[in-house]
This record gives structure tokens, C-alpha cells and sequence, in this order.
């Protein structure tokens, strides 16, 4: 299985530099599109996280921008074994993948004080305050729904899921630069 975009690096509106449209209490909040490739033909579901490694230096932690879990690839998935994730799709995630939830970003952290469920358990675009960050996308598919969680679940709680045995068949890993 692989990830793979029509970028390099993140594009601008989806992140730092996204205009007034794009974004919500100042956060981008218009997720990138990306494409998940050869899913093996008995994974029905897709479990993802959106995290900033480079973000632990400037606050002690590792920044989660979006996490996703028990995405349905006949949702998204028209062709065999290949995943188109469309822009936007955290917005228009309950229109378009309905059985799909939604964790809770870094934003939710009694830390950063905001409060707003459309920021605090949907996409959050870069916005690296120092330098060029890199930021880490895994994507998992299984062949069932991860169980226990619900909408705003936390990471920690999907990362677990995903240690139950059987819990997956295939791991990618996509790093994607943002400008400073």
C-alpha cells in the first residue's frame, strides 16, 4: 500500500498561508487531498492520522493536525484497491463518508484553549511558527471497523485500537513538508 499526492509540499491553502474562506476561528481547516494505492482487496476500512513531529521542540509535544477513523473505501473508492481522498473532505466528511469519525487535534488541548468542535475534531492546517516543518501522514486498512471509538475520540485511543490483533493488513507512511 502506498500514499501518494499531486504535491510535494503542502500547498498553501491548506495550511499557513490559507485565505479567510479556509479558514475558521484562524485556523486553515480545508483538508489537502492525497490517494491511498494498492489497498489490498479484503480492506474495507481506512484509519488515518495527521501529526508534526517537528512541532515537539516549540511546544513540548506533537502537534496532531487530523485523525480519521473507520473510513469506508466503497465510499471513496471507485476504483479497485485505490482511494481518492478528496479535499475537503473534513468539512464534508458527513456528506461524503458518513461512517467515517473524526478525532480530536491538538486544538482540544485545555493547553491552546479553543473550543469550537469544527476546529478541535476536524483538519488543522499547518502552521509551523519557527521553520519548514514535515509532517507525517499514516494511513491504515483493515478489514473491519476499528471498535470503541466515537466521534472525537483521541489518538491515543485510535493508535490502541489499532494494537488489537487483526486490527490491520496494510501500513503506509507519507511525509509532507509545509513552508515556515
Amino acid at each position: 500500500m502506498r500514499i501518494s499526492s499531486d504535491f510535494t509540499q503542502i500547498p498553501d491553502e491548506y495550511g499557513k498561508y490559507a485565505d479567510e474562506a479556509g479558514r475558521l476561528d484562524g485556523v486553515p481547516v480545508v483538508s489537502f487531498p492525497f490517494i491511498v494505492e494498492d489497498v489490498p482487496q479484503d480492506c474495507t476500512v481506512l484509519h488515518w492520522e495527521l501529526v508534526d513531529p517537528d512541532s515537539i521542540p516549540v511546544c513540548g509535544f506533537q502537534w496532531i493536525h487530523w485523525s480519521v477513523a473507520n473510513l469506508s473505501v466503497a465510499e471513496l473508492g471507485p476504483e479497485e484497491g485505490t482511494v481518492h481522498v478528496p479535499a475537503d473532505l473534513s468539512r464534508r466528511q458527513q456528506r461524503v463518508a458518513p461512517g467515517a469519525i473524526q478525532g480530536r487535534t491538538s486544538a482540544a488541548s485545555p493547553f491552546v484553549g479553543k473550543s469550537n468542535p469544527e476546529v478541535t475534531m476536524r483538519y488543522n492546517g499547518p502552521q509551523p511558527p519557527d521553520r519548514s516543518h514535515e509532517y507525517l501522514l499514516r494511513v491504515w486498512a483493515g478489514s473491519r471497523p476499528l471498535d470503541g471509538l466515537r466521534e472525537g475520540f483521541w489518538l491515543n485511543e485510535m493508535e490502541r485500537a489499532l494494537r488489537a490483533p487483526h486490527a490491520y493488513q496494510a501500513y503506509a507512511t507519507l511525509l509532507l513538508p509545509s513552508r515556515a
